[in-house]
C-alpha cells in the first residue's frame, strides 16, 4: 500500500473513520483513562500503517484489536516496571537519586531486559534478576525462592541463553 497511492489514502482514511470510535472506547474501558486511550488509539493506527505487510488485512478490525491489545500490554508492563523502579528510588537519599533523563534511560533498559526474558517462567526471570540486579549468590536465590540450587542454575542458564540468542537475532 504505497503512501502516495490515493486509493490507499482513501482506504486508511475510511479505516480510521470507521474504527476509531469503538477502538478508543474499548481502550478507555481497559485503561481507565480517556487521554491514555486516545494516545493508544493513535499509536494503534500508526503501527497499523507502518506494519511490515502493507497490504490490507482480511479483517482490519481484528488486526487493529490485536495491535491495540499489544500496546495496552506494553503500556501496563512499562507502568508496572516504572512504578517498581520509582518505589526503589524512593528508598534512596535524594542526593544519589538519578535525574529525569537518567531515570528514563534506566527504565528503557529495564524494559529491554524484560522483553529479552519474555516467555521464561516467572521463577526463572526472578532468579535471573536476583542474580544480575541484586548480586545474590545462587544459594541465596535458592533460599529466597524456596527452590534447589540446581534449579537456580538451570533457570540462570535458561535466562542467559535466551538473552544471548535474542541479541543475535
Amino acid at each position: 500500500m504505497p503512501a502516495h497511492d490515493s486509493s490507499s489514502d482513501r482506504y486508511l482514511s475510511d479505516l480510521y473513520t470507521d474504527n476509531r470510535g469503538w477502538l478508543q472506547r474499548w481502550l478507555q474501558r481497559k485503561s481507565g483513562c480517556s487521554e491514555r486511550a486516545a494516545d493508544l488509539m493513535q499509536d494503534t493506527f500508526v503501527r497499523f500503517i507502518t506494519r511490515p505487510n502493507p497490504e490490507p488485512p482480511r479483517d482490519a478490525q481484528a488486526t487493529l484489536m490485536a495491535i491495540a491489545k499489544n500496546l495496552l500490554v506494553d503500556h501496563w508492563r512499562r507502568a508496572r516496571l516504572e512504578q517498581a523502579y520509582l518505589d526503589a528510588l524512593a528508598s534512596r537519599p535524594e542526593a544519589v537519586a538519578p535525574g529525569p533523563e537518567e531515570r528514563h534511560l534506566i527504565i528503557e533498559t529495564l524494559l529491554q531486559v524484560e522483553r529479552l526474558l519474555d516467555g521464561l517462567p516467572a521463577v526463572a526471570k526472578q532468579a535471573f534478576l536476583m542474580s544480575q540486579l541484586d548480586g545474590m549468590k545462587q544459594a541465596e536465590i535458592a533460599s529466597a525462592l524456596s527452590i534447589s540450587i540446581s534449579s537456580v542454575k538451570r533457570y540462570l542458564t535458561q535466562a542467559l541463553t535466551q538473552c544471548y540468542f535474542a541479541e543475535l537475532s
